[in-house]
């Protein structure tokens, strides 16, 4: 039964690339303005996860439903996606030469708010203000979108898209990945500058680790192996993580089958 609450459904999800699968039937919810964590090992279906919700091409959906706010999307195309108010912060974004982030930021928010020409001030002093909440300088715009950026540079951008494109579902693609720890502060501190505007506003973080939830924490942690949610519980679960490892969760799903 689809509830109006829930932004996120996601129900017996099978998923392959190149014919190999990948997920195995993946089952969780994410109600409007809570933070889920998903966990899991390399190679568990993290990423293939986050690449079949935002509708890559190459991962294929073999089995079972994605919804977004009660509408099933699960063969809509990413534009469709994105459109409708899903945002994916890659774990690696990628370089465009020639690409301003004031442009990029300019055509996105075109897009999102389904306007063909947005004024050039209008967005100037929006990006303003989220520079200024996130901490960033604001001539980090006038540079190529990620070109000789660092790794807190990278995801830092991120979270300033996220912020300004204002959608109503982010996943956070290993956001932490390649972080020290002052640039993984400034990259937590600025989800929760974003949540505290956009308090209905769900978030899916994939994570290896519990040290991103010390600064974004949870509603619910679920963890992932072989592709499939083997446990779902409180924050409490990140730290039995961190103390067990997920051989535990592995060993512990495969005597329950």
């Amino acid at each position: 039964m689809v509830t109006a609450e829930m932004a996120l459904e996601i129900e017996d999800l099978h998923a392959e690339v190149d014919g190999n699968p990948i997920l195995n039937g993946v089952n969780f919810k994410v109600p409007a303005g809570e933070v889920h964590a998903l966990m899991g090992p390399n190679g568990s279906g993290k990423s293939t996860l986050a690449n079949v919700l935002l509708g890559n091409p190459a991962y294929v959906v073999s089995a079972g439903k994605v919804r977004f706010q009660g509408e099933d999307i699960t063969h809509l195309s990413p534009g469709d996606r994105a459109a409708r108010g899903l945002f994916l912060g890659f774990q690696h974004p990628e370089e465009i030469p020639g690409v301003s982030v004031f442009s990029f930021l300019r055509q996105a928010m075109a897009i999102r708010k389904g306007i063909d020409n947005f004024s050039v001030l209008e967005v100037r002093l929006k990006i303003m203000e989220w520079t200024k909440r996130l901490g960033m300088d604001n001539r980090f715009t006038e540079r190529y979108l990620n070109e000789g950026f660092s790794g807190g540079e990278r995801k830092r951008n991120e979270i300033l898209q996220m912020a300004l494109l204002e959608p109503d579902f982010a996943i956070l693609d290993e956001t932490d990945s390649g972080l020290d720890i002052d640039a993984l502060k400034a990259v937590g501190d600025g989800i929760a500058e974003v949540r505290k505007e956009r308090p209905d506003l769900g978030i899916l973080v994939i994570t290896h680790y519990q040290r991103m939830l010390d600064y974004l924490a949870p509603d619910v942690v679920h963890v992932l192996v072989d592709g499939q949610v083997v446990r779902s519980g409180g924050p409490e679960l990140a730290q039995q993580v961190e103390i067990d490892g997920f051989d535990a969760f592995r060993n512990s799903a495969a005597s329950t089958t």
